[in-house]
């Protein structure tokens, strides 16, 4: 049965590939979706542990936040506005402290943010190629690091947070990412003249190290929290958070890398 759901889920998070293949204005409102029901989970998560975010503000600066697009000094205006507006929440309403006005901004970072990432990378030249460089080194970085785990791994690498993922596993995670992104270099070089090969294979490596440690942040939060998943929304994976942890980062170090080492 478990294995079944897998399948189920698998079969539900596959219909994102099309969102990816169309881009543009499709790619960003399902960017939305996942932002905002990436958020619930993360609020709903913090509440097992009795904190108290504000979600309403949350989705509010999320709301705001897409609708005024790529502009990052007015981001930057809403963000240092929406800290003093949390941080005098509780001086009004003594039921919130300053901690959860701390946690609710943290989940519009992290979540609303970091998932934004993905059109932006979609927006730049040769974007619709680029795109791809974040799942891949994701998706083939989690498949090669459970595989390389479950035959080769043996030594924990990170016990108290994630206790079934290995040090080989950690290894052939990266080796995949770095691999699979390279030879995706290889295919559309033709096609994404502005990026060099070599940059196809170091941003996969930067993906299979930094897509872990998004896996392992995720995991950190649940451990503290005290769950398993963060919701049963895809059958056999999770929720949002549970899929999409390591693109999360990735989205992030896709968009950095082609910015300020490539320029484009």
């Amino acid at each position: 049965m478990k294995l079944n759901n897998r399948y189920i889920g698998a079969a539900m998070i596959a219909p994102f590939i099309l969102f990816i293949l169309l881009g543009g204005i499709w790619l960003k409102a399902f960017t939305i979706v996942l932002s905002v029901c990436g958020l619930y989970e993360f609020y709903k998560a913090l509440k097992e542990k009795k904190f108290n975010p504000i979600p309403i503000i949350g989705y509010i600066l999320l709301i705001v936040f897409y609708l005024i697009g790529n502009n990052f000094e007015y981001i930057m205006y809403i963000v240092v506005l929406a800290t003093i507006v949390l941080l005098v929440v509780p001086v009004i309403n003594l039921k919130y402290t300053f901690i959860d006005s701390a946690i609710t901004l943290l989940g519009f970072l992290y979540v609303g943010i970091l998932f934004s990432f993905i059109p932006l990378v979609n927006n730049k030249v040769s974007g619709q190629f680029l795109v791809w460089l974040i799942f891949i080194g994701s998706w083939v970085c989690d498949t090669a690091a459970y595989y390389s785990g479950k035959y080769l791994g043996k030594k924990k690498l990170c016990p108290e947070v994630s206790p079934k993922k290995t040090i080989a596993g950690s290894i052939g995670g990266l080796l995949g990412s770095t691999i699979g992104c390279g030879i995706f270099g290889i295919i559309v070089a033709s096609y994404v003249p502005e990026v060099q090969i070599i940059h196809f294979f170091l941003i996969g490596a930067l993906c299979g190290i930094m897509g872990q440690f998004g896996d392992l942040v995720a995991s950190s939060i649940k451990r503290y929290v005290g769950i398993k998943d963060y919701s049963n929304l895809i059958p056999g994976h999770g929720g949002i958070l549970d899929r999409f942890d390591s693109i999360l980062f990735n989205s992030a170090v896709v968009f950095y890398y082609l910015t300020f080492i490539i320029g484009i």
